[in-house]
């Protein structure tokens, strides 16, 4: 074993938490107080508006810019708020503030120093956005311990699409039977790198997957290490 690829959104850096926190602040700036009941409940919609559109967006259905401006303004539609210059201000204002927020899962950093004083080559495999990925991974300060990062967007297509691993191994001068992928999406990292020949440890630090769902399955980073070897 030599190359892992790592997911770099809900797996390294912790999605739910920076989003939270941008989002936060969008609505004390914006006064979104004026028009809705609760921070919560706003959150909470667009949480299922924001993961609905994702799916569609992985699959082709929207563009990148649609989904950017649409999680907003259906989240507010569905509390009977019906306007576009607001729904346009939370979207550049999240891009503008999210990829700047730093939380990273309990023991990123400590893993990933094991990790390559252990001589593994560590990369990135992420359907991020490519000019918000390299701003986290820069600011959370992960941006050092990695050699390849690809965003799916360079390649045209999402994970779990065979194109995205195959490009990802040619970048790193890997082969598959050397490689392992490390990610929290069962469907595009999983599914996706074992359709590629690459064997995967699914991430899932908030155990929503059932116990067995997949035979390399980890709740914490601090896990990998000693997984590895096994493998």
């Amino acid at each position: 074993m030599k190359h892992l690829f790592f997911d770099l959104d809900r797996t390294l850096w912790d999605f739910d938490k920076n989003s939270e926190t941008a989002l936060t602040i969008l609505y004390d700036e914006l006064k979104l107080q004026d028009h809705l009941r609760s921070f919560r409940s706003f959150y909470t919609k667009y949480k299922k508006v924001n993961g609905e559109l994702w799916d569609q967006y992985s699959k082709g259905k929207i563009t990148k810019d649609t989904l950017r401006v649409k999680r907003f303004q259906d989240t507010l539609a569905h509390f009977g708020v019906k306007n576009k210059d607001l729904s346009l201000s939370l979207a550049n204002g999240y891009v503008a503030l999210s990829p700047y927020q730093t939380n990273l899962f309990p023991d990123t950093i400590e893993t990933l120093e094991k990790l390559r004083n252990d001589n593994y080559d560590l990369h990135i495999i992420t359907n991020g956005f490519l000019e918000v990925q390299h701003i986290k991974l820069d600011k959370s300060g992960l941006k050092p311990y990695f050699d390849v990062v690809l965003c799916s967007e360079e390649v045209g297509t999402s994970k779990p699409s065979r194109l995205v691993f195959d490009h990802a191994l040619d970048l790193a001068k890997a082969k598959t039977d050397e490689s392992i992928m490390i990610g929290d999406s069962y469907e595009a990292d999983i599914v996706g790198a074992e359709n590629a020949g690459i064997r995967a440890i699914l991430f899932d630090p908030n155990r929503i997957h059932r116990e067995g769902r997949h035979k390399w399955h980890i709740h914490e980073l601090k896990a990998i290490p000693d997984t590895l070897p096994w493998m």
